[in-house]
């Protein structure tokens, strides 16, 4: 049922919201989905299908995640509490701003080892797999090996930003050349095939001996940490290469960083939306992702009438886009990997009576981050871009000629038969993020970029603290048994592109499918996690399916508007488990390849 004051659902959607009782996955890319799908009807859990899927991103997606990247998870086992998968690693012993200062750097680059964490993702699947699945490593990653050994039909996407790389990888990255480029760049819908990272699979595979599966599983994982794939990262790293500031560099990550480091599980960050939003709570990781500020949004638009937060309306598009404004101010300024985050001032009901005094008729042009218990914020450097700054394909990798590029990600859903539920977020290493390693097949993510070279910021670069992450998968969960795992690739617009989603689906009374290809909007009015740091005061970026008198309304209030194509923006996906035991699932229509599957 529509809410008082909000516009109804259109009556058109791409797709139904698919519904089922045995179970759904949902994903950005088809074949991910498929596979999950697959082991789901072999009679595999939520986690079994989830960390299959997760290897075959790894093959059809390497633009938008690698397995030298990391992870971010929310998982709800049947009958059990919501968890956060922390496959984050963080930077390396030698990963210091005097280090990095030495080095003529003022930032972290965007590209490089230098910008490499610890890779977190295959460790953190992997612990999934252990603590919640059923399967053992070799059936989990037949699937991946196949399509990593014969081949799958490469994406547009994928050709694009080969082509893109090109240049840089014939002249400075002759690895990555050799990986992507030994019979030019791929054409889209031609077998791509990637054999050193199927060789890589099945050795971790053959290391896999033990006892129980259990203790299979652990060996396979030490095998990545302590074996032979920590030993050729250490040996690849220390080649000089060049990096997205254009200067030639080895990075710092050793064998030890990752003998030293294992995915863990977490208690989520929570915020209750009350009656008004149907009763539900909404669950994230801690302040060292973004994950909070769709809270501390979510805070802000709670207590608001049905006309003051309608995505259809420029009056609900505006309160939507300031709150959105305020929470991300805090989460440039707070948000950071370290117990001192003011966490819970940061999202309680007083301060967001505070914070929400300062949005008003017209948009703003400040940064504003806000005073927790009074402390004085840390406030980064604001690079202003120009007119040509506002990216309207930001929720795709940008590959620029000198090597650097804005990133992006993949996400996944998956509820099984018995009640699991499980939102993942995976991304870094992407195959342009720094030179291949040939003996593996993979390359290092770039996740250390979103640390400052400032000791006086929370987020600064330190030693076995994790970089402040953009990966933010959501959980939802209500009394009365109902939960839903939804999420989004797109860096700094993930929980923006989720917000309106959840006010649609919450209060607007629109279905998963309904709401997730309602046109959307983001605001670039915030300090970019990726290089070089970017800062658009007052700019939004929207779906030029809003109507004229929508867009001229916002124009009029202040905001700097820039529309991105009728279907641009936003690439969610969501599964779930209503309270009568009905499972759904919906996925992103936007670029023909996220699609949703189960029965």
């Amino acid at each position: 049922m529509t809410a008082a004051g909000f516009r109804p659902p259109p009556d058109f959607s791409t797709r139904p919201t698919l519904t089922g009782t045995f179970g759904m996955v949902a994903s950005t890319h088809w074949i991910a989905s498929a596979t999950g799908q697959a082991v789901l009807e072999r009679g595999g859990t939520a986690a079994d299908a989830a960390v299959a899927a997760a290897f075959v991103l790894h093959v059809v997606e390497p633009h938008l995640n690698g397995p030298g990247g990391d992870l971010t998870a929310i998982v709800q086992p049947a009958g059990g509490r919501p968890r956060v998968l922390a496959g984050q690693g963080p930077a390396p012993a030698a990963a210091t701003i005097a280090a990095y200062r030495q080095m003529g750097l003022t930032a972290v680059p965007g590209s490089g080892a230098l910008a490499a964490a610890v890779p977190g993702a295959v460790d953190a699947w992997l612990l999934l797999l252990r603590d919640h699945g059923t399967w053992e490593v070799a059936d989990v990653l037949d699937f991946a090996i196949g399509y990593a050994r014969t081949g799958h039909p490469v994406l547009e996407r994928v050709s694009a930003t080969i082509a893109a790389s090109a240049p840089l990888f014939r002249e400075h990255w002759p690895s990555s050349a050799t990986a992507w480029l030994a019979d030019g760049v791929p054409r889209p819908g031609a077998l791509l095939r990637l054999p050193t990272w199927a060789g890589t699979l099945q050795r971790l595979v053959a290391a896999g001996r033990g006892t129980s599966r259990e203790a299979r599983i652990d060996a396979v994982r030490r095998e990545w940490s302590t074996g032979f794939v920590a030993e050729a990262i250490d040996t690849a790293v220390r080649r000089p290469h060049r990096h997205s500031t254009g200067s030639e560099h080895p990075g710092v990550l050793t064998a030890g960083d990752l003998a030293g480091w294992s995915a863990t599980w977490e208690d989520p960050v929570s915020l209750d939306l009350g009656t008004a939003w149907g009763g539900w709570t909404v669950h994230k990781a801690g302040a060292w992702t973004q994950g909070p500020a769709l809270l501390a949004a979510l805070r802000l638009l709670r207590d608001l009438p049905d006309e003051a937060v309608d995505p259809a309306t420029a009056f609900g598009v505006h309160h939507l886009v300031e709150a959105q404004k305020l929470a991300l101010a805090d989460r440039d300024s707070w948000f950071a990997d370290d117990p001192g985050v003011p966490l819970t001032t940061l999202l309680s009901a007083d301060y967001a009576t505070e914070r929400g005094r300062l949005i008003d008729a017209a948009a703003s042009g400040e940064f504003r981050p806000g005073r927790p218990d009074g402390r004085d914020p840390w406030l980064p450097p604001l690079r202003v871009t120009g007119d040509e700054g506002a990216d309207a394909s930001a929720g795709e990798p940008t590959v620029r000629p000198n090597g650097a590029a804005r990133g992006d990600t993949c996400h996944l859903d998956v509820v099984d038969r018995w009640g699991t539920v499980i939102s993942a977020t995976p991304s870094g290493g992407w195959l342009q993020s720094s030179p291949h390693i040939p003996e593996l097949g993979f390359c290092l993510g770039t996740r250390l970029q979103m640390t400052w070279l400032d000791g006086s910021s929370p987020s600064a670069l330190q030693p076995g603290r994790r970089p402040r992450s953009t990966l933010t998968p959501t959980l939802l969960t209500r009394p009365d048994g109902a939960v839903a795992a939804l999420g989004s690739p797109g860096g700094d617009q993930q929980d923006q592109w989720q917000l309106p989603y959840l006010v649609r689906l919450l209060r607007g009374g629109f279905g998963p499918q309904q709401a997730i290809d309602a046109p959307t909007f983001h605001t670039t009015a915030l300090v970019g996690s990726f290089w070089p740091r970017e800062y658009d005061p007052a700019g939004l970026t929207i779906e030029s399916r809003y109507p004229a008198d929508v867009l001229d309304e916002l124009t009029r209030r202040g905001h700097r508007v820039t529309t991105a194509g009728d279907w641009a923006l936003g690439r969610l996906s969501t599964a779930g488990r209503d309270a009568d035991g009905l499972l759904y699932a919906a996925a992103n229509p936007r670029g023909m390849q996220g699609y949703a599957v189960g029965r």
